[in-house]
């Protein structure tokens, strides 16, 4: 009876231990899970602000070092430099932010044939600036540092490059206009440029010889520069670019005057590479059908204004410009194309369209082999949308 008792007094006190044992296990056990917890939320936060920070850093470094500061400094890229050195290179100069952005810049936009040299750059430059500049070429040898970056836009024309100077330098746009008038500095250019400029200079009824052969690049500005010698450089640096299509311009039976017409409508009628080159094919089937090339552009430039839409009475001007009535290629080009637009003549994409319209509110360009087709595609994406 004795040994029984004592069994069933010591039964609960174990139960006790048990249950207290248990009790504090679920107490740790609750700790760890509140330490693990608080530990994962610091991880995801610190995870989060560093992603945020990151975000933060690299859209800055989209944008310009220092957009007030325009003074140009001297950089050398290597020849063989990835666009990984040429990053280091540009921000160690203190042109960009970060070199890794711009190496991620370079890869995200497909961004490809920078070249080596000498180039003057400013922290205020965008990196498509930049970028472009890169594409276009340095000096072999360092120069003196520019007074200021001229950059002229791709397509810009004869009339929008004097405003430009007019505004961005001491040159003043008569200047600049009676030069273009000039015909002893043009023959002098000529002499200079033959292959360039021959048949230019065979044209008729050309408005300005030089239209279409100011390369629409980045120059360096001196204050002390003669207005010649700019413009000198401008049409160096066409020809440097049109050198490797002297050949192919032969073969194709067209004229050096012929190409680069055709490539200042292209360079305002096409956005992308692709509709520029069927653009480009759309103008060839209507020369080949003997039919008037039809281009807007060509009426903007006779009437010398900007308008949205053309009325039927544009359309009408007299003048050897508008090639809605005057087949063929006209006197010579309507602004200074882009390389792109350049090779997009020398390379057409293949097709059999007589007809196109954009739709100037997408890009989108829409093609048609008849005017019926035509047609219908102007009221759906034309004039629908007035």
């Amino acid at each position: 009876m004795s040994e029984s008792g004592s069994s069933d007094k010591t039964q609960p006190k174990r139960n006790r231990t048990r249950q207290k044992k248990y009790n504090k296990k679920q107490k740790e056990n609750k700790t760890v899970g509140r330490i693990i917890a608080i530990v994962i939320t610091l991880l995801v936060m610190a995870i989060v602000i560093a992603a945020f920070s990151f975000y933060s850093f690299f859209k800055s470094s989209l944008k310009p070092l220092n957009p007030d500061n325009k003074k140009l400094v001297q950089v050398n890229i290597p020849v063989g430099s990835s666009s990984k050195e040429i990053g280091q290179i540009l921000e160690k100069d203190k042109v960009i932010k970060s070199g890794l952005v711009f190496s991620y810049y370079v890869k995200m936009n497909n961004l490809s044939d920078f070249q080596a040299g000498y180039y003057q750059m400013a922290p205020s430059m965008e990196l498509s600036e930049i970028a472009k500049t890169l594409q276009q070429g340095g000096t072999d040898e360092p120069e003196a540092l520019a007074d200021a970056k001229l950059t002229v836009p791709e397509g810009y024309s004869v009339n929008q490059i004097a405003d430009l100077l007019g505004k961005k330098t001491k040159i003043k746009k008569d200047d600049f206009m009676n030069l273009m008038k000039n015909e002893d500095y043009f023959n002098g250019l000529v002499e200079k440029y033959p292959e360039l400029l021959t048949s230019d200079k065979d044209s008729k009824g050309v408005k300005y010889h030089l239209e279409g052969y100011l390369y629409p690049a980045t120059y360096n500005y001196y204050e002390d520069t003669k207005l010649e010698d700019l413009v000198d450089q401008m049409v160096a640096k066409s020809n440097q670019v049109m050198l490797p299509y002297y050949e192919q311009i032969k073969t194709k039976n067209l004229t050096v005057q012929e190409v680069l017409t055709l490539a200042s409508l292209v360079e305002k009628e096409g956005v992308h590479e692709l509709d520029r080159r069927k653009i480009a094919q759309v103008f060839f089937n209507r020369i080949n059908a003997g039919m008037p090339l039809q281009s807007d552009i060509s009426i903007l430039y006779a009437l010398d204004e900007h308008k949205v839409h053309l009325s039927n009475a544009d359309t009408q001007v007299d003048s050897p410009y508008n090639l809605y009535l005057n087949k063929g290629y006209g006197p010579g080009p309507f602004n200074n194309p882009s390389q792109q637009a350049i090779e997009a003549v020398l390379n057409p994409e293949p097709n059999d369209f007589m007809y196109f319209l954009a739709d100037v509110s997408t890009g989108k360009v829409y093609y048609a082999k008849n005017y019926e087709e035509h047609l219908k595609l102007k009221e759906e994406y034309i004039d629908n949308k007035k």
